[in-house]
């Protein structure tokens, strides 16, 4: 593998990190609430393209590729599981327009909220139930690595992927956040969490229909 493959790599994800897609939806959800919680979604979107990076390595994600049934149930899966973010957002926004109106209820959702860090795991879980990651790889991968490649090389650019599409999601984050502290205006909070929780379950409806459909 050459400097040269190395860069053509790189910036074909940053391609793909600047492209929308579920985890940018992801992030800006939970960087209504705080930044950290959209670090941490953003983190859980590169630790899952770490561990598809070692599925393709040891040829286990080939499935998806060989088997058109098990590609079906993946993607079935993770449009379930965006349809319940967006759900779960949804409520979430519900819950704390309550609150806004009982100060005391506001407190004790926010303390609850600070304890509960689900972002990492969503952010995994949502990059791991997206086959098309997994197809990412198993496609694109083996032209940027050498006729022998081994594990190292595959969990390189694996690492390359993530770290590109976290360092981009993190700024998505951030700006996200300071829009939300400039605009802190609860009616605008309630406006923009109920938006993301639309477009993550129109996304997650639009999957689940493609994945029966297929």
């Amino acid at each position: 593998m050459t400097v040269l493959s190395l860069l053509a790599f790189a910036g074909l994800c940053l391609v793909l990190a600047l492209t929308p897609g579920p985890d940018t939806f992801l992030v800006l959800r939970y960087s209504m609430g705080r930044a950290r919680d959209g670090i941490a979604a953003a983190a859980g979107t590169a630790i899952g393209s770490l561990v598809w990076a070692a599925l393709v390595g040891v040829g286990l994600a080939a499935l998806l590729e060989q088997s058109a049934e098990v590609f079906r149930i993946v993607k079935i899966a993770g449009g379930l599981y965006l349809i319940y973010l967006g759900v779960a957002a949804f409520l979430a926004s519900r819950k704390s327009s309550h609150a806004a109106a009982d100060p005391t209820a506001a407190t004790a959702a926010q303390v609850a909220r600070r304890r509960s860090t689900p972002s990492l795991l969503a952010g995994l879980l949502s990059t791991m139930l997206n086959p098309k990651v997994g197809l990412f790889f198993i496609a694109v991968v083996p032209q940027f690595v050498s006729a022998h490649a081994g594990f190292g090389e595959t969990m390189l650019l694996g690492a390359i992927d993530g770290l590109i599409g976290m360092l981009y999601l993190v700024a998505v984050a951030l700006l996200a956040s300071r829009m939300i502290a400039w605009l802190r205006r609860p009616r605008v909070t309630r406006a923009l969490e109920r938006i993301s929780a639309g477009v993550l379950s129109a996304l997650g409806i639009g999957t689940v229909i493609a994945g029966a459909e297929g």
